[in-house]
């Protein structure tokens, strides 16, 4: 089996964040084997096919908030399409992760997304869970 592009691996991962629930840019980098990867993840992102059905507003920044400026149209859309979700914002547009974040995939999960013969980038990386 071909392992897939960085990207496509990406896709795959936010395919598998459940609705009512999001995961950071971080948490899919470390579950793809790039812990320090969290921008390539962003950049993933950015450029996914208008084709494919990826949940894109399920990955936000790790403090919590959607990474658009805030009050620009992509931060509304984002809200709107998370609180159609039933994920609910703070007065500081935050997220609280403790109750929304996803908890990830075990490590068969992973290795399904990441393909068996790919080995983490950095020593100590590899993650049964993927908690917040």
């Amino acid at each position: 089996m071909a392992s897939l592009s960085f990207p496509d691996q990406v896709y795959a991962a936010v395919q598998r964040v459940p609705p009512g629930k999001v995961a950071t840019y971080g948490q899919i980098a470390r579950l793809l084997g790039r812990p320090r990867g969290a921008r390539e993840v962003g950049w993933a992102l950015r450029d996914l096919p208008e084709d494919l059905a990826v949940p894109w507003q399920r990955v936000i920044n790790a403090q919590g908030k959607v990474s658009f400026p805030p009050g620009s149209e992509g931060a509304l859309q984002q809200q709107a399409m998370l609180e159609a979700e039933g994920i609910v914002f703070g007065p500081d547009g935050r997220i609280d992760l403790e109750t929304y974040g996803w908890e990830g995939l075990d490590l068969a999960e992973q290795h399904e997304l990441r393909g068996p013969d790919v080995q983490d980038t950095e020593p100590g990386t590899q993650q049964l869970s993927l908690g917040i």
